[in-house]
């Protein structure tokens, strides 16, 4: 986590400086130019944000499973008369709708 902490720094000093071209992240505890460790740097920049955004969207998704206003808002439409997406008579018609297989290239 200090490593990333450190990369993070490093990168927003970067971009704070506008005569500087570089482009990309670099190892922090290393100013060599060494380019395996600027590529190493930016592959775990990208795996850290990416283990963020899961970790986001997970906290997200679950906020609150035994909310079920969602069931509440689809049992209103169906009363209605909103057509069900899922029904077997609109699921046959689009089935044999032409265009629509057309468009899927089937």
């Amino acid at each position: 986590m200090k490593l990333f902490h450190m990369l993070a720094q490093k990168l927003n000093i970067r971009k704070q400086n506008p005569n500087n071209s570089f482009e990309g992240a670099t190892c922090p505890f290393s100013d060599t130019g060494n380019e395996f460790m600027n590529k190493m740097s930016k592959h775990a920049l990208k795996l850290y944000e990416r283990q963020c955004d899961v970790k986001n969207f997970t906290k997200l998704a679950l906020s609150d499973p035994e909310n079920t206003s969602h069931n509440e808002l689809v049992e209103k439409l169906l009363k209605e008369n909103v057509i069900d997406p899922l029904s077997d008579e609109v699921i046959a018609q689009l089935s044999n709708n032409e265009d629509l297989l057309d468009d899927l290239g089937l």
